[in-house]
């Protein structure tokens, strides 16, 4: 199935299933289409198990759906159940979905315990990875599912247990930056120039800096860039680029007091990245505004991207040759949580959820995390291969 393919296959089944969803009588039937139709499994019912009993105590319990072969255990629910409030139990117990799974996978052998948990009523999957079971959990919307797919894909792929949005974001973020890269290129006078590629290099993580930042809400107004650069006329945005990047390096209080109100409402941006003001810009061409403007600012979301992964889209600013001599290379988002993971962060997301989170009082609440973020604040750390 190729990818447009499975987009139209993930659109027709959102259209189909909208509105729709009932626990007992159509789980089974939504599984089944969606693992077929939009995933590609052949024979489904052999892929998925349904009701699997399951002893707790006296009682038995069923498992509404386990994939063996991806190791993924689904509870399902109607339409109407709120997937994170507890719903009363035969015990009178009040359990959620995810617990209730908990309460399930306690049971199974070892070699049946999950990797992955979905909740799901029909028109969300909160998904959970049973790696760090007290973390967040994924949220996929069923009417988001035609443009994030391959955010479930791990439930048939036995080789892909990343279902992070980030990544696949990134890798459009460093195709674009890519584009804009090689269109710029060729518009300097001496392209193979050691000083004209470092200042290619730094327009690029300049602009990726605009781009995430008007979508981020740094800049105060969403698609601020987008519309400050639309004024212009192709052959004055290398103008306006430098007026720009010398506002964002210049704090209010000594800006130019008749600066008209279109750079004035732009911030000051501290940390020398607009610094430098001798970088080289060349006279830009309507294909590098229109990539700017339209695939890059209208058609992209720069705000999906988490910042632990920008070195990796930075880093596809730098040509290979660049990379190779300076030896640039940034670390990926899974290495990074490999390290600093099991260092210091799952014992703070442990303490902020479990002893922080679940106190009964908005003021006891307030005052711990006020606390937590200043414990936070005096933490440090050292990273020896850091320079």
């Amino acid at each position: 199935m190729t990818e447009k393919e499975q987009k139209q296959a993930a659109k027709q089944f959102t259209e189909f299933w909208k509105d729709k969803g009932y626990e007992k009588g159509q789980s089974q039937i939504f599984w089944i289409q969606l693992l077929s139709r939009v995933y590609g499994i052949d024979r489904p019912e052999e892929f998925i198990e349904f009701e699997d009993q399951v002893h707790i105590d006296k009682n038995t319990g069923f498992i509404d759906a386990y994939i063996p072969s991806t190791k993924v255990l689904i509870e399902q629910k109607s339409i109407d159940k709120d997937l994170k409030k507890g719903i009363r139990q035969s015990d009178g117990s009040l359990l959620n979905p995810f617990q209730q799974a908990k309460k399930y996978i306690a049971e199974l052998p070892l070699s049946k315990h999950p990797k992955w948990v979905i909740t799901c009523n029909f028109k969300s999957f909160l998904i959970y990875n049973m790696e760090n079971p007290n973390g967040e959990p994924e949220e996929i919307l069923l009417k988001d599912l035609e443009k994030e797919y391959y955010r479930l894909q791990f439930m048939v792929d036995t080789g892909n247990s990343n279902i992070k949005k980030e990544i696949q974001v990134s890798i459009q973020a460093g195709e674009l930056v890519g584009k804009i890269y090689d269109e710029i290129l060729p518009l300097y006078k001496d392209s193979k120039n050691k000083e004209t590629l470092k200042s290619l290099n730094m327009l690029c993580v300049r602009l990726v800096f605009c781009l995430y930042a008007e979508d981020a809400g740094l800049f105060g107004r969403h698609n601020m860039f987008h519309d400050y650069l639309a004024r212009f006329e192709a052959k004055d945005l290398r103008r306006a680029l430098i007026d720009l990047f010398k506002v964002l390096d210049t704090k209010i209080e000594n800006r130019d007091i008749y600066m008209t109100e279109e750079l004035s409402q732009f911030p000051y941006v501290n940390g020398g990245l607009f610094a430098d003001r001798n970088i080289e810009i060349p006279m830009l061409n309507e294909k590098v505004k229109e990539i700017i403007l339209s695939k890059a600012s209208e058609d992209f979301d720069w705000s999906d991207i988490s910042p632990t992964i920008f070195g990796a889209v930075f880093e596809s600013t730098l040509n290979p040759e660049t990379r190779r001599t300076g030896g640039m290379h940034y670390t990926s988002i899974e290495n990074i949580h490999k390290v600093i993971d099991p260092l210091f962060l799952n014992d703070l997301q442990e303490e902020l959820e479990n002893k922080i989170l679940n106190l009964t009082t908005q003021k006891a609440i307030k005052d711990n995390v006020i606390a937590f973020q200043e414990k936070i604040a005096k933490l440090k750390f050292l990273d020896p291969a850091c320079r």
